[in-house]
C-alpha cells in the first residue's frame, strides 16, 4: 500500500517540476528593419543546443518604412531578402542559418524574378524547405511579395 501512495507523489512532484522548465522566447524588433506596427519581428526560442528564429512575414519596406520597387517583383524581392538577412544575421545567425522559407505572392507568373533573387541570399546547394502562395492581395495594393522564414542557429 506504501508502494502505491508514493507513486502518485512521485508523478505529481515529476509533473510540477517539468512545468516549471519554460521554453525561454524573446520578441525583437531589430533596429535594422522598418518599425513594425502591432506585432514583432521575430521570436528566438530558446532550444537549448541552437535557437530558432522564427520571421514574420517581411515585404519591400526599407528603414524609414518606404516601399523599395513600386511594380517591381524582383526589387521588392531584394528588398525583402535584404530585410531577412538584417534580422537572422542580428540574431547571430547566417542566411545558411534559414531552414523554411513560405512565399505569398500576388503574381506566381513572377516565379522566376523571385527565384533569382532567392538564388543570390541562400545556399542553392542544400535549399531550405520552402511553401510558395499565390494571393489575391497583400496588406497593401502595392506590395507584391511577402516571405516568412525559420532559420535554426546552433550555439557556439
Amino acid at each position: 500500500m506504501k508502494k502505491l501512495c508514493f507513486l502518485p507523489v512521485l508523478l505529481f512532484a515529476t509533473i510540477a517540476w517539468a512545468q516549471k522548465k519554460t521554453v525561454n522566447v524573446q520578441l525583437i524588433n531589430p533596429s535594422s528593419v522598418a518599425a513594425p506596427r502591432g506585432y514583432s519581428h521575430a521570436a528566438v526560442i530558446d532550444l537549448g543546443t541552437a535557437r530558432m528564429i522564427i520571421l514574420s512575414g517581411q515585404v519591400a519596406l526599407d528603414k524609414q518604412g518606404n516601399l523599395v520597387g513600386k511594380d517591381d517583383m524582383e526589387k521588392q524581392t531584394e528588398q525583402v531578402f535584404a530585410n531577412i538577412k538584417s534580422i537572422v544575421e542580428e540574431a547571430g545567425g547566417t542566411m545558411g542559418n534559414i531552414v523554411k522559407l513560405g512565399y505569398y505572392l500576388t503574381d506566381v507568373k513572377q516565379i522566376q524574378a523571385v527565384r533569382k533573387v532567392r538564388d543570390k541570399f541562400i545556399n542553392t546547394q542544400q535549399p531550405p524547405a520552402s511553401t510558395l502562395v499565390e494571393v489575391s492581395r497583400l496588406f497593401r495594393e502595392d506590395v507584391l511579395i511577402e516571405i516568412e522564414a525559420t532559420a535554426v542557429i546552433p550555439k557556439k
